[in-house]
């Protein structure tokens, strides 16, 4: 593999629609294929229970899922104070960049930073250091809706996931193994 080939990448999933975090653990499981390491940090997800933390299980010898957030903020049963919030994430980033600098990952998973960032439970600023002191090897990925201009730009690649059709406006709710 040449040097060019061998480039890690800053990779943002952002948007309204889904498929951000679905898309993200599509490449832990291409990169288990390949034997590559992978460390994903939830930021927000931390109270429900998702299909994904059971089937990251099935990938353990290389793939290693930690959910550091408090639960979704604001909405449907958050009890907690936001200063529990904040706490939380700049743990999880802290948490982040000590995996990032560790040399055992491949590729580094925030899923749910862009939303962190969005609610202000982080400084855009800490969040653009750590970006810039990735290892050149290793891939950054980024997922939530509303991601900051300035993680765009830093960015290799950015994907936006559109809703078009949800079938939530059918009445049709959240499905066990599809939406968690």
């Amino acid at each position: 593999m040449n040097e060019q080939e061998s480039k890690g990448l800053v990779i943002v999933y952002t948007g309204n629609g889904k498929g951000k975090t679905t898309a993200s653990l599509g490449m832990c499981i291409r990169a288990a294929g390949h034997k590559k390491k992978v460390k994903i940090i939830q930021f927000i997800k931390g109270t429900w229970h998702y299909g994904e933390l059971d089937g990251i299980k099935l990938l353990s010898d290389y793939v290693e899922l930690e959910q550091m957030g408090k639960g979704f903020v604001g909405i449907i049963d958050d009890k907690e104070d936001i200063s529990t919030h904040i706490q939380a994430a700049e743990k999880a980033l802290e948490q982040s960049r000590e995996e990032m600098l560790s040399g055992k990952y491949d590729i580094l998973i925030l899923d749910e930073l862009n939303v962190a960032l969005k609610l202000n439970l982080l400084r855009i600023e800490a969040v653009l250091d750590l970006i810039k002191d990735k290892p050149e090897r290793m891939h950054l990925v980024i997922t939530g809706r509303d991601a900051h201009e300035k993680v765009i730009e830093l960015a290799n690649l950015v994907t936006e996931m559109r809703e078009i059709k949800h079938p939530f406006q059918e009445g049709i709710l959240a499905q066990e193994g599809v939406d968690f």
